[in-house]
């Protein structure tokens, strides 16, 4: 049976006459009669006894009725499916992104860019930069968020998108350079300082910006993200070279925006973020329109918080 002939079957089962389950169809009446011929032929059996120009389904036909039904409605389905996955309004997305980002900027995002398609399922995982880079290796994500990755012989396995944006400095609201409006790191020198963990490319780049500033650079606290760094600047122990995603996240949260400021650096430090996905997963559309519309979303949050956003080239 093709879908012809079962189209044509289930309307004259639920239709008046001949002629309704023609208009139904949007076919002509002498095509709908064939499609019942030919499917009876196939079947071996009559389907309909011709009473003058009605057909009267035999019991039998009953029976097809639920049988052809239910193979319509799968069809039917399937192709809503593959509709919305053309569209991208449908799918499923594996996607990671590293502790800060993914507390609030970008489920965010993911919520407002899904929207109301509800055919799209979401499975995110929050990882370390290193985590994520080894499941784009085993071609097991979507793609991921992640600081600027260590140059590794696995990186062939993925593709990379680099952006880089300013840093800044969080200050206590109460602090003695609160009120300049940027700040250079000899202004800083013998402070107490928050930073990320030593094994970070961010520390390693902060602490070369204060020796060419000659400025001595007391370490107080170190955390793995930026964010907790956040609770000790606004108990009044430390200041803090953060990244500008992080100072998108201040900008959306009050209580954290009412209790520190945040000056640029009157020398920029760059900080580095890349978008990674497998080379050798195939990308669905949706993963596609996903990974590019979070590139354009972190220009815009850079942009919005003046940190000079830069895109390289894919890797």
């Amino acid at each position: 049976m093709n879908y012809a002939q079962m189209s044509a079957f289930e309307a004259v089962m639920t239709s008046a006459t001949l002629t309704d389950a023609a208009v139904k169809l949007g076919r002509t009446q002498p095509a709908v009669t064939a499609a019942i011929k030919s499917l009876e032929a196939q079947l071996g059996m009559p389907l309909f006894e011709r009473q003058g120009r009605k057909l009267v389904p035999v019991p039998e036909a009953q029976y097809l009725l639920a049988e052809v039904s239910e193979i319509l409605s799968r069809m039917a389905g399937v192709r809503s499916t593959i509709h919305a996955l053309a569209d991208g309004k449908g799918g499923r997305l594996n996607v990671a992104a590293m502790p800060g980002p993914i507390s609030l900027l970008f489920p965010r995002f993911l919520a407002d860019q899904i929207g109301t398609a509800s055919g799209i399922k979401v499975a995110l995982f929050a990882r370390s930069s290193s985590q994520i880079a080894e499941l784009a290796r085993a071609q097991t994500i979507d793609f991921g968020f992640t600081d600027l990755p260590q140059r590794t012989t696995g990186d062939r396995l993925y593709h990379s998108q680099h952006i880089s944006g300013d840093c800044f400095v969080a200050l206590p609201r109460s602090h003695p350079l609160a009120d300049r409006s940027s700040i250079d790191l000899s202004a800083l020198d013998g402070h107490p300082m928050g930073s990320l963990q030593a094994n970070h490319v961010h520390l390693h780049d902060v602490r070369e910006a204060f020796d060419r500033a000659e400025a001595a650079f007391d370490c107080r606290v170190e955390s793995q993200t930026f964010l907790p760094l956040l609770q000790f600047v606004m108990a009044e122990q430390c200041c803090a070279i953060i990244d500008p995603l992080t100072v998108a996240h201040i900008n959306q949260t009050t209580e954290t925006s009412e209790r520190l400021v945040v000056r640029p650096l009157s020398r920029a430090i760059r900080y580095r973020y890349a978008i990674i996905w497998p080379k050798h997963r195939p990308a669905s559309i949706i993963a596609t329109h996903m990974r590019t519309a979070w590139m354009q979303e972190i220009c815009s949050l850079l942009t919005e918080v003046d940190a000079a956003p830069r895109v390289d080239g894919l890797v």
